[in-house]
């Protein structure tokens, strides 16, 4: 259950968004603060699943052969194999259109190391390597899982921005999803809160609430 000043902020952000034609997403922006980003160990680089889901699309792309292949197309927006992705490997503009298109990439382990070899210096640098399968687990778990997955990235950049919600979600939904984002900043900072200067809710084209 989320603080009732966070459900307060994301209540005002919603009913202070301007009527567009467009379902608009809800952005969180962060500002830190006492923390040295040069130093890439108190960056922020967390990926956290959120209970209400974002209320977007998420397009996930599944490397795999066989069984695991089979099972993916279910679920996932795309499934490549071992082929594919060497093609891939060979056409730099066809692999940079597909990070900039996918939201997230999953992969059999055993498929990993081609990963590095032939998309790394695309996938890397975007900070969209792929999630690791293990032979035990649940390729449509993991799917699912991460679909309502979004990232938490400040790079060197005391702000950094993150998706909480639609507009057409519910002022509770969103907040549980801020909360749950606050709570996993909180104890992951060097000092905790402290490190954390102000939070902003707002809608694509709305104006920005503090949170926090």
């Amino acid at each position: 259950m989320a603080d009732q000043e966070i459900e307060n902020a994301v209540s005002r952000a919603l009913e202070e968004a301007p009527e567009r034609n467009f379902r608009e997403t809800v952005d969180l922006a962060v500002n830190l603060r006492d923390l040295d980003l040069n130093d890439p160990s108190n960056r922020v680089d967390e990926s956290v699943v959120l209970p209400s889901g974002t209320g977007q699309e998420t397009t996930i792309v599944v490397f795999a052969e066989g069984e695991t292949a089979l099972r993916a197309e279910e679920v996932a927006d795309d499934v490549l194999d071992e082929d594919e992705l060497a093609e891939l490997g060979d056409d730099d503009d066809a692999a940079k259109d597909l990070a900039d298109e996918t939201d997230f990439f999953i992969a059999e382990k055993g498929l990993m190391q081609d990963i590095g070899r032939y998309l790394g210096t695309v996938l890397g640098p975007r900070g969209k390597m792929p999630e690791p399968l293990d032979p035990d687990d649940d390729v449509v778990e993991v799917v699912n899982r991460m679909k309502n997955t979004v990232q938490l990235r400040s790079g060197e950049r005391r702000t950094f921005h993150t998706r909480v919600g639609a507009e057409d979600m519910s002022a509770e939904d969103i907040s549980d999803n801020i909360d749950v984002i606050v709570r996993r900043l909180h104890a992951d900072l060097e000092k905790g809160p402290l490190n954390v200067d102000t939070i902003y809710v707002k809608t694509t084209m709305g104006p920005a609430v503090e949170v926090a």
